[in-house]
């Protein structure tokens, strides 16, 4: 129900939105600008009277002055030839700036802004659009803590990659912009038509009497030197020659008269405490007075269109998978129970057509996110749970509250369980996470209908032999045959290579590629990883990215392993050949931004994404390196590079730690022994609030892992409490 409550608005009403949004975001400048060309003098400096003084002198036929609320002074006057005219005066000198005249464009944008341009039929429809904005905002913040895990999870970086994580990612991003803007919008629309009285202005009676003398200059008026100009709203002038005329003056506290001969305030009616709250909620809306909530606003409200488009596509690409004459029956009455937890939308492929075979079998299954775990299934025998791991052995995003939310499952005796697990074998931990809720569900009593099958790489035969296997023990008659569709890749040309230890045990090359032919590379960052499909070859390779999209190449850093296809075929590429990859996006493994110091750790070709971020610290932030190869003399990746960046200082400090030495009298040592010798630093690193960052073999991590765990010791802390407050990052293999 909530995501419906969130998406079909969303869908129906996308292109009034997205009107609302662009033209709001026009109109979100204008308080800026109009604050640029203003000359505001400090509260306190300059009264009305001085200012009204300043101006009769250079205007003496002023009918009106009106200040803005971003602070703009316009006079309104007559010209000799008893011409209206309208100029931006400076309050401090009374002179002429500029003829004021609003701009017919922007005029027309705010028209389109408050009524798309039919009047009160469409100011209606405008305030409908904003109650809606507030509907899909709240929707939408709920939707985000519920696919995330929770409040605290807003502010920790999103896992996944493509629209989703842009949505989410810019959703997070503008929600509290465009619920303020939605929510005032909402607020100014039910004041216009009458469902909330508008205070703002409460008219003050006429005097019944005036005293009649002769006019006063302005300027000596004590009615108006009494008011600071920062107040000032507006002050009309009496008609000339007119005695029982008086000026007529508004404020942010009210509106009231003078008396242009005693300059005595008459019949001033204060504004009540609703009318100064609505005041506020104009400001806040139009972000007039408030330029820089303005600009705020502005990037908000041009976050909608990007969010109506991601948001569509990641509809329709869910209604694609969802398609087919499935029926969804509802938890409580199902005998089958299919948990799906992913990133993407593999896994969800897979999940549909076992759903489709045993509804076809005469099963009543129910199909859902493992997030959506209820207490009970009262009619259930059977539970399903396709699953993938993210990270390092982590529940992906659609699973990451099943485990609190298992702790309050209560199981029936007669409910058997199979869980499926999707990863792939170069990664470790290998489906770890299908593992943990295995042992999780066996803990909670539940009875495994077979033993947990991983499935590597998407593979189609292998989900089908698991659908065999189901078949066999339950009598369904399930003719599993999905097959994903293929990533698709981008041609990559090799335009530059550094080649290290050639000769000996450790052949490691920097390899840098450039999109082939007239297209331009994708968007990453250093620590995103480069998917290479090998010849011949049906899954792809990943390598950790030692560059970022403003370096303008691919630049990966590849040890050729022995029988490896991939990196033998990567190795044996010469200069403008080509390969196939893609980019998947790893957020969860970058430095954190701040300045905290950051260690970064890292052994072999798992220097490359390191460089990278010790790269992109143009800020210099302090970033420590510790790295271990084999053979100073052939194997010191990244040497020059660097040397230059201690030179230029975005690299703070480096230890380098070498294996083999060139003879007897050589230190050999670990990356983890540089640890060690540098204890007191690194543990006052970490008091400083230091995050780590490990890349390399898992050999070596868990050897950083022991190290640090005997420095941390008389801090009273470890690794995995580092883990926990998202200061520990591990990228390994």
């Amino acid at each position: 129900m909530l995501r419906k409550l969130h998406s079909l608005p969303s869908l129906f009403m996308a292109l009034f939105l997205i009107t609302i949004a662009t033209t709001g975001a026009m109109l979100s400048l204008m308080p800026a600008i109009h604050r640029a060309h203003a000359v505001v003098p400090n509260k306190g400096k300059v009264s009305v009277a001085a200012m009204a003084q300043r101006v009769v002198q250079h205007h003496p036929n002023v009918e009106k002055i009106d200040r803005k609320l971003s602070g703009e002074v316009v006079v309104y006057y007559k010209t000799a030839n008893h011409q209206p005219k309208a100029d931006l005066v400076n309050p401090l000198t009374g002179q002429s700036i500029g003829p004021y005249q609003p701009s017919a464009f922007m005029n027309w944008v705010e028209d389109m802004h408050r009524s798309f341009l039919l009047h009160d039929t469409g100011r209606k429809l405008a305030g409908g659009v904003a109650l809606v904005m507030v509907l899909i905002c709240l929707s939408g913040v709920f939707l985000l803590v519920r696919r995330l895990g929770g409040w605290k999870a807003l502010i920790k970086p999103i896992k996944g990659n493509g629209v989703k994580r842009i949505h989410s990612e810019l959703a997070r991003f503008a929600v509290l912009g465009l619920l303020l803007s939605s929510l005032t919008g909402s607020y100014m629309s039910a004041m216009r038509f009458g469902f909330v009285k508008d205070h703002t202005f409460i008219p003050p009676s006429f005097p019944s009497s005036v005293s009649g003398g002769q006019p006063a200059p302005v300027g000596s008026l004590i009615a108006l030197k009494n008011i600071d100009l920062t107040s000032l709203h507006e002050l009309v002038f009496p008609y000339p020659g007119d005695l029982q005329d008086f000026y007529t003056l508004t404020t942010e506290q009210g509106a009231g008269f003078v008396d242009q001969s005693t300059g005595t305030l008459l019949n001033f009616t204060r504004l009540p405490p609703m009318g100064v709250f609505q005041q506020w909620i104009i400001r806040l809306h139009t972000g007039q007075g408030i330029w820089w909530l303005g600009l705020i606003l502005g990037a908000s409200a041009l976050t909608v269109p990007v969010l109506s488009y991601t948001g569509v596509l990641a509809w329709w690409r869910k209604r694609r998978v969802k398609k087919g004459d499935l029926v969804n029956t509802p938890s409580k009455e199902a005998n089958t129970i299919l948990l799906v937890g992913t990133e993407g939308q593999t896994t969800w492929g897979f999940a549909r057509d076992l759903q489709r075979q045993l509804i076809r079998a005469g099963r009543h299954v129910h199909c859902a996110q493992m997030n959506q775990l209820v207490e009970d299934y009262p009619q259930a025998d059977t539970l399903f749970i396709l699953t993938s791991t993210y990270g390092n052995g982590d529940a992906p995003t659609t699973a990451q509250q099943f485990m609190n939310k298992l702790k309050c499952f209560k199981s029936n005796a007669s409910l058997r369980f199979a869980v499926l697990g999707f990863g792939d074998r170069q990664f470790p931990n290998f489906c770890q996470f299908a593992l943990d809720v295995t042992t999780a569900l066996e803990q909670k009593g539940l009875t495994p209908l077979c033993h947990t099958e991983l499935i590597n790489r998407s593979s189609a035969e292998q989900f089908r032999e698991w659908g065999k296997t189901i078949a066999d023990l339950t009598g369904w008659p399930l003719a599993l045959s999905y097959h994903p569709q293929p990533t698709v890749t981008q041609t990559l040309a090799l335009v530059g290579r550094e080649d290290y230890g050639v000769n000996g045990h450790a052949a490691t090359s920097i390899l840098r590629f450039r999109a082939a032919g007239t297209h331009s590379l994708p968007f990453f960052e250093a620590g995103d990883l480069l998917g290479v499909m090998p010849p011949q070859e049906t899954s792809a390779r990943f390598y950790s990215l030692a560059s970022s999209t403003t370096d303008d190449v691919l630049e990966i850093c590849v040890r050729k392993q022995p029988n490896g296809v991939c990196s033998s075929y990567l190795h044996g590429l010469q200069l403008g050949d080509c390969i196939e990859g893609f980019i998947r996006h790893n957020p969860e493994f970058r430095p954190a931004v701040g300045r905290h110091p950051v260690i970064l750790i890292g052994a072999g070709a798992g220097i490359g994404p390191l460089t990278g971020f010790i790269r992109q610290n143009t800020q210099r932030h302090p970033m420590f390196l510790y790295w271990g190869g084999r053979n100073q003399k052939v194997d010191f990746l990244y040497q020059p590079d660097l040397t230059r960046y201690l030179d230029d200082q975005r690299l703070t400090g480096l230890q380098t730690a070498f294996s083999q030495g060139e003879d007897q009298t050589t230190e050999k040592a670990y990356v983890q022994d540089k640890l060690l010798q540098d204890q007191t630093t690194v543990r006052q690193l970490l008091e400083q609030g230091a995050q780590i960052l490990v890349c390399g073999g898992r050999g070596m991590a868990n050897g950083v892992t022991q190290a640090l765990n005997d420095i941390l010791e008389p801090l009273q802390t470890n690794v995995d409490a580092l883990k926990a407050q998202g200061r520990y990052l591990e990228d390994v293999y």
